[in-house]
């Protein structure tokens, strides 16, 4: 508004650029709220006044400028009460989702056990909601530690349904199972009951134990990476297939269990297909084994923020879906635990 009322002073008058200050309202709509929408009409006006007394048709270009003052500024209020009812609205819908999310996805410990370091990261593809379909969860039992991560079908509020079904599942049958198999049925025993038509959960369930062992059940879910403490990499595949959680009908034989060395400094990285499956610009898929090294870090959720940063800066946009990564390092068990 300073730069037209200036232009209007050192310019011709009857030009007739005042009504350009209609802009100010106009633009304020956009950031502040009604007082001070409001305000900047009236500064508007303030200097309409003045500026209008300039040359023969100063009248009529006071009622041209003013008409289109006014009618702006109006239009700008009405725009910025709608504009706040809407955040308000969103804040509202957020805080809920964070409620939500709080009680889905719990936070993990740092530590599971003496000498396991665990570490997190969620990303939801819908960033005003921050919770998907991708699930996680760790349960500490007195034979170890057991994990989940999972991924649900679909997409909104109905995957968010099953992956409260499965994660609640889960945590009741952690505890009482004596094995993976046992949690397995479990959660393909909850969703049954759930579930209609063709809608399936995929997920890799994990068992850590005192014999430098990890014990993996995949049921139709990417692979987990199994950094070595050297440095080598390698995808834990399973020895046969399994169909996803909800479909136990298409091979009623029960799942494999995968038993690798998860010695002193080893790690596993436990993912959701929206890791490896995000494209660059350029559509190729993101180098997961070629940024391992990324996890090398002294703390494991640093190291964890590392690969996710890694991974929007290759994507470089919001990501098209869920990505949830859990880490687990086995590192040196501490002389003197604590209490």
């Amino acid at each position: 508004m300073a730069i037209v009322a200036l232009a209007d002073w050192l310019i011709v008058p009857d030009i007739g650029l005042l009504p350009l200050l209609a802009l100010g309202p106009a633009f304020a709509s956009v950031a502040c709220d009604l007082r001070r929408t409001g305000m900047v009409g009236i500064v508007a006006v303030a200097l309409c006044l003045p500026l209008s007394t300039q040359g023969p048709s100063g009248q009529y270009r006071l009622h041209v400028a003013l008409t289109a003052i006014a009618g702006v500024t109006l239009a700008s209020l009405v725009a910025s009460a709608a504009r706040t009812r809407h955040e308000r609205r969103l804040a509202d819908v957020r805080s809920v989702a964070e409620a939500a999310q709080r009680v889905l996805l719990r936070p993990v410990p740092r530590r599971a056990g003496p000498g396991l370091g665990v570490a997190v990261s969620y990303t939801s593809a819908v960033a005003e909601a921050r919770i998907g379909g991708d699930l996680y969860e760790v349960v500490t039992h007195p034979r170890g530690v057991r994990v989940i991560v999972g991924d649900v079908q679909g997409k909104g509020l109905e995957a968010v349904e099953t992956a409260a079904i499965v994660l609640g599942a889960f945590r009741e049958a952690a505890y009482d199972e004596l094995d993976l198999l046992g949690v397995v049925t479990r959660l393909e025993n909850a969703l049954s009951r759930r579930l209609t038509g063709e809608q399936f959960v995929t997920a890799v369930l994990a068992e850590v134990r005192d014999e430098d062992e990890i014990a993996i059940v995949n049921c139709g879910h990417p692979a987990p990476l199994i950094i070595r403490s050297d440095g080598g990499a390698e995808f834990a595949e399973p020895p046969e297939e399994t169909p996803p959680l909800g479909l136990a009908w298409l091979k009623p034989e029960e799942p494999t269990v995968l038993v690798e060395r998860f010695a002193e400094g080893d790690q596993i990285l436990l993912y959701t297909d929206g890791i490896v499956e995000a494209r660059d610009h350029g559509g190729a898929f993101y180098p997961l084994t070629d940024r391992v090294h990324l996890l090398t870090g002294p703390d494991p959720q640093t190291s964890l923020d590392t690969l996710r940063a890694d991974l929007l800066k290759h994507v470089g946009r919001p990501l098209s879906d869920d990505a949830a990564m859990l880490l687990l390092r086995r590192s040196p068990a501490p002389l003197h635990p604590d209490p």
